[in-house]
């Protein structure tokens, strides 16, 4: 039969048998090309880089400044008199019940809440003019992790991961410790290849409502297959991954399916290094102690923070930490103290960690919530505002010891060296050596990059 379309036993054999050899050498030049310029490779930042990874303590629910980093003493020379800042009817202004105190060399004014982290005064750089477009929770930590607050757009780690890459191929360069509910997009790739995405560890709606000693740290992953060893996962693998990348030759331009291709090399390498990573079993009773990982109420976040260490000391790019429930219209006088005692021990200890492993220095360790709080009361406790507020940084080239910016005499708005979202996250990749102008990705026609077409690198913070 000579119908143009058929295939001997002949033939289908000697096609089949060299398709074979070819899916094999196809499959050892993919591991080869991935291994040597793949896209979590790590690449050279093309600006001077002081930091080269980033831990972000992420406070969920925006804390008060005037309460905690941004001292005022004419605010509690005013308390209880008549607010101005367009606050509801009668509202009054609400002096911090906590006192403030020089720390340090530098004569920080930190508050009270913070008698552990204010030891290391000196290491901190006060960003204490931020502000921000909207004063409402949903909107403001999209912003704060993404730069726009309308439209679904890459998050700051996935930024940081497409444009330095990695520095451990058998772990994921960008990871959410215990993410909060209805969070994805803080932590996503948006139209940013798959791969760049967090890898989230943990998370459960325990973050908004904590019981005692807040959220749960995250458990040890279990990613193994108990019913394949890992030859066989191998095995397995290797087919599904030809039928993706014959899906993937077909289609010529399939971002989803490169994801998968590349999530799953990265699942099938991570369940050997993860779960050693995450493992603090063998970590000293005295290093627990400094992190309040121990017992008590600083067990979970210290953990947390023990973890974030662990992950980046292993070459892990972008590590996120949330801590919730810092939304406080009412109850202030008991809620705060809670919140600042569940963080204070672990975020002194993860610093003088860092700083003992000579990993400060090239670590910026990034503190915020999504906007601050007002200095006028609302029942007994303050209300949102995104027209001032305090972040801060420390390690990663940042000047220690050192404040930045400043709202007016009562903690309303900021007035000098202001600093908006944008600002903050040009200033972030600055420092990690990324010029904001220029990491950019072409999607839907035009080139996007993180900071939209703002953002002004505060250089007066740099060491």
């Amino acid at each position: 039969m000579n119908h143009p379309h058929f295939l001997s036993r002949r033939s289908a054999l000697k096609s089949v048998s060299s398709g074979f050899g070819y899916l094999a050498f196809a499959a050892l030049a993919h591991e080869r090309a991935m291994a040597e310029a793949g896209p979590l490779a790590p690449k050279q930042p093309p600006l001077p880089a002081r930091a080269k990874r980033v831990i972000f303590l992420s406070m969920q629910g925006a804390p008060s400044h005037v309460d905690t980093f941004d001292y005022k003493p004419k605010l509690s020379a005013d308390d209880g008199k008549p607010g101005k800042y367009g606050g509801p009817t009668g509202a009054k202004l609400m002096g911090s019940p906590w006192k403030f105190s020089a720390q340090g060399q530098s004569g920080l004014q930190i508050s009270e809440l913070f008698p552990k982290l204010s030891t290391h005064a000196d290491d901190l750089c006060l960003l204490r003019g931020m502000h921000t477009d909207l004063p409402n929770h949903a909107q403001a930590q999209v912003a704060m992790h993404t730069g726009n607050s309308q439209f679904v757009r890459p998050s700051l780690g996935a930024w940081t991961l497409y444009g330095l890459g990695t520095e451990n191929a058998d772990l994921p360069g960008f990871v959410a410790l215990n993410p909060p509910n209805g969070s994805a997009q803080h932590f996503g790739s948006a139209f940013l290849p798959a791969i760049y995405q967090a890898t989230r560890l943990g998370g459960d709606s325990r973050l908004r409502r904590p019981a005692a000693g807040g959220q749960a740290a995250p458990k040890i992953p279990n990613i193994e297959n108990p019913r394949l060893d890992r030859d066989l996962q191998r095995i397995q693998l290797d087919l599904v991954q030809s039928l993706n990348r014959d899906k993937l030759q077909r289609d010529v331009h399939q971002p989803e399916v490169e994801g998968v291709i590349e999530s799953f090399e990265l699942a099938f390498r991570m369940q050997d290094k993860l779960p050693e990573v995450m493992d603090t079993a063998g970590e000293s009773a005295e290093t627990l102690a400094l992190y309040g990982a121990d017992s008590g109420e600083t067990s979970s976040f210290g953990r947390q923070c023990l973890i974030a260490r662990r992950l980046i000391e292993s070459g892990v790019r972008f590590v996120e930490l949330t801590h919730g429930n810092w939304d406080h219209h009412r109850n202030i006088e008991d809620d705060l103290p809670a919140r600042c005692g569940e963080i204070d021990q672990p975020i002194a200890g993860l610093l003088a960690d860092l700083k003992r492993r000579g990993l400060l220095k090239d670590t910026l360790v990034v503190w915020a919530g999504e906007f601050g709080r007002t200095p006028h009361s609302q029942g007994n406790g303050r209300d949102h505002n995104n027209k001032g507020y305090t972040t801060w940084m420390a390690g990663g080239g940042v000047k220690g010891g050192f404040s930045y910016g400043a709202t007016d005499d009562h903690g309303y708005e900021a007035i000098e060296n202001r600093m908006h979202t944008h600002d903050w996250h040009a200033t972030i990749l600055h420092l990690l050596g990324l010029d904001h102008e220029k990491l950019t990705y072409r999607y839907a026609g035009r080139d996007f990059r993180l900071t939209d077409v703002s953002g002004l690198v505060a250089k007066e913070i740099i060491a």
